[in-house]
């Protein structure tokens, strides 16, 4: 597998699905086609991988993990809420919906760049010392992502809740399931530092994207400019905002 027949069997994954959503002018295949992605193409990664060992092994296998739990929350998801508003001035034009969905095709591309160095790597570390750090740092970020997420959830779908969660871990931080999903691709990466040289640095564009992409692009600014929207005149909002890291968790601010 190269890095090319990556990148197209992401495309074409993705370029099916954006039809039959197209088509059917639905929400459900978007989010769900992501997680799929990232597990289809890492599945076949390590099957056509040589020289199998520890860290192979665990690097395939929290990446599905990490696609099977989004995946399957996603999924859940969007059969409760039907629709995904994101796509409202997109899910009947061809040209925008599927730019978003070559836009995620190659996104999915990028972030697994990593994965596929350590995969793909033709040395035999079986030390598994050189995994540790990445271990924990990707476990750490996966029950985050998935903490954070399941608050959110139940926040959402308690009729008794009308406004912004402020609870759980949202009370540390105002977007912890991002700060989780940086820190778990962070970790994923780790390992390459033991493995990758020279033009194989340029795998740790990978976890460097979507740390971008999450701070500075689709994630935390489009969310803020849609809580601000809803809640900005709201005073506890103002003040929970105020108060409240945008992203790492951290104590509130006292006033």
């Amino acid at each position: 597998m190269t890095l090319l027949n990556l990148l197209l069997t992401s495309l074409a994954i993705n370029g099916i699905f954006f039809i039959i959503a197209l088509l059917l002018h639905t929400d459900i295949f978007t989010d769900i086609t992501y997680s799929l992605t990232f597990i289809i193409l890492t599945v076949i990664m390590f099957l056509t991988a040589e020289n199998i060992n520890f860290i192979k092994i665990m690097t395939a296998a929290a990446v599905i993990i990490w696609g099977l739990r989004l995946g399957s929350y996603l999924f859940y998801r969007i059969l409760h809420i039907k629709v995904d508003h994101r796509f409202d001035d997109k899910r009947d034009s061809f040209v925008k919906f599927g730019l978003f969905w070559l836009l995620q095709a190659v996104t999915i591309w990028v972030v697994l760049l990593p994965v596929y160095g350590i995969i793909t790597s033709e040395l035999s570390l079986n030390s598994q010392y050189l995994l540790i750090p990445g271990v924990i740092l990707f476990t750490a970020g996966l029950i985050i992502e998935t903490v954070a997420d399941i608050q959110k959830y139940r926040f959402k779908m308690n009729p008794g809740n009308k406004g912004f969660i402020s609870s759980g871990l949202w009370k540390y931080s105002r977007h912890p399931n991002y700060f989780g999903e940086i820190i778990f691709w962070w970790g994923i990466a780790l390992p390459g530092i033991f493995i990758f040289s020279g033009f194989q640095l340029l795998y740790f564009t990978g976890p460097l994207f979507i740390t971008l992409l999450i701070i500075f692009v689709s994630g935390i600014p489009l969310l803020e400019k849609s809580a601000d929207s809803k809640w900005g005149d709201n005073p506890d909002y103002i003040s929970y905002k105020q108060k409240t890291s945008i992203l790492v968790p951290l104590p509130p601010k006292k006033s």
